[in-house]
C-alpha cells in the first residue's frame, strides 16, 4: 500500500476515499455504502495505465472501488484482526440486482455463468426430455449455445433458427417459426440473446414475449450485454428467464452470475436442483444429540428462485465486488448507460474493437 500512502489498517477500513472511489469498505460497509462519484468520463474510478483499453464488452476492467471491496473481503478471509467486522451481504446484494432489472428478490438466485443458467432452465423445463418439444432461437444468439440447441435437435427437441436478415432478426419471421408448430405442439420456449453479442442487435424484448406468450410458449433472453448496460425491465418486457454472469457491464468478475425466473411460472417448472444452498430447514436425525425421526434429515426448499435452482458455493469475493459495482452504476444512471452502449455499440462489430466507457 505503500504507493498509495495509506496503512493496511487504513484500506481495510475504508480511510482511503480516493482509491475506494467513495466506497466505504469498513464494518457493515455493504450495508450503508458511502456516496459513489461518478461523473462521466469517471478516470478517477480506475487505475492509471499505458493501456488504450477498448474491450469492456467482453470484460470490464475492475474498479478501484470494486478492488477495494474485495480486499476488505480477503482481509476477513485472513483473518486480519481489523477485518473482523466485515460482514458479506449475500441476500443485499440479490436485492440490489433485481431493483437493477426490475424483479422481486425472492425472483433472482446466483448461478456460476449464463450458460449455467440457460442450461438449468432446459432442465426445470424437462428439456430434451420431453419428446416432441419445440425451441425456437436465433442466429444472433450467444455463439455458445448454439451448440447447446444443436446437441438438443440430436436428443430429439424441435428447434427452430431464425436467421438474421441485414443484421437483424425481424419479429415477422419469429412469429412465422412460432405459427409453424400450431397444431403440432407449439413451441414450449423462445431463447435468445437480449442484446447479441456478434453485432449489439437488441430485441424488442416486450414485443417477443407478448408473440411467444399469444403462443403459449415461455421466454429465455441471455442478458449479460444489456445487464448495467441498457435499461432492462423484467416486469415491463414479462421475460420469464433472464440471466447474465457479471464480469462484463456490471463491472465484477468471472464466476458468478444471476439468474432470473418470474414468479407466475415457478410452479410449471420441474425441480433440477437439489442443493445446500436453496434449503431454508434442515433438522438432521443422524448426529449426536440429534432429535430422533424417521429418515435420515427433515429438510424444505425455499419458495423462491433461490430454492429452485441454488446448487453449491459461489464466488464471495465477486459478491463483495459488486456490491460496489451495482451501487456505482446505479448511481450512474440510465443516461451514462445509454451512452456507454451506443460507444460499445458502434465498435461491437466482428473484428472491430469495443470503445472503452472512459
Amino acid at each position: 500500500m505503500a504507493e498509495t500512502g495509506l496503512t493496511r489498517r487504513q484500506a481495510i477500513h475504508g480511510l482511503g476515499a480516493g482509491v475506494a472511489a467513495g466506497m466505504a469498505v469498513g464494518p457493515h460497509a455493504m450495508a450503508a455504502p458511502a456516496p459513489i462519484a461518478t461523473v462521466l468520463p469517471a478516470r478517477a474510478a480506475f487505475a492509471p495505465t499505458s493501456l488504450a483499453y477498448l474491450d469492456n464488452g467482453s470484460q470490464h476492467p475492475l474498479s478501484l472501488g470494486g478492488q477495494a471491496a474485495i480486499e476488505a473481503y480477503l482481509a476477513k478471509r485472513r483473518l486480519d484482526p481489523a477485518a473482523q467486522g466485515y460482514e458479506l451481504d449475500e441476500e443485499g446484494l440479490l436485492a440490489k440486482f433485481a431493483r437493477l432489472i426490475n424483479a422481486e428478490p425472492d425472483e433472482v438466485t446466483y448461478v456460476q455463468s449464463t450458460t449455467a443458467a440457460e442450461q438449468m432452465v432446459l432442465r426445470a423445463l424437462e428439456l430434451p426430455g420431453n419428446g416432441g418439444a419445440r425451441v425456437v432461437t436465433d442466429t444472433l444468439h450467444f455463439f455458445g449455445s448454439i451448440p447447446l440447441y444443436e446437441e438438443m435437435a440430436r436428443q430429439g427437441v424441435n428447434v427452430t433458427w431464425v436467421r438474421a436478415v441485414d443484421g437483424r432478426i425481424r419479429l415477422e419471421d419469429m412469429a412465422k417459426a412460432l405459427e409453424e408448430g400450431n397444431g403440432a405442439g407449439g413451441a414450449r420456449l423462445v431463447a435468445l440473446s437480449q442484446v447479441s453479442t456478434i453485432n449489439g442487435f437488441e430485441h424488442d424484448l416486450k414485443a417477443v414475449c407478448d408473440l411467444a406468450h399469444a403462443h403459449g410458449a415461455l421466454v429465455y433472453a441471455d442478458m449479460i450485454h444489456a445487464a448495467g448496460c441498457v435499461p432492462v425491465d423484467v416486469k415491463a418486457s414479462g421475460v420469464d428467464f433472464a440471466a447474465c454472469a457479471s464480469y462484463k457491464w456490471l463491472m465484477g468478475d468471472f464466476g458468478l452470475g444471476f439468474l432470473y425466473v418470474r414468479r407466475d411460472v415457478w410452479p410449471r417448472l420441474k425441480r433440477c436442483a437439489y442443493g445446500y444452498y436453496g434449503i431454508d430447514a434442515f433438522q438432521p436425525h443422524i448426529y449426536p444429540l440429534d432429535p430422533p425421526g424417521e429418515g435420515v434429515a427433515d429438510y424444505a426448499f425455499a419458495d423462491n428462485a433461490t430454492g429452485r435452482f441454488a446448487l453449491g458455493t459461489h464466488s464471495h469475493a465477486v459478491i463483495a465486488q459488486l456490491h460496489h459495482s451495482l451501487d456505482w452504476i446505479m448511481a450512474a444512471g440510465w443516461r451514462a448507460s445509454r451512452l456507454m452502449r451506443k460507444r460499445w455499440w458502434l465498435g461491437s462489430r466482428p473484428n472491430c474493437p469495443r470503445v472503452d466507457m472512459r
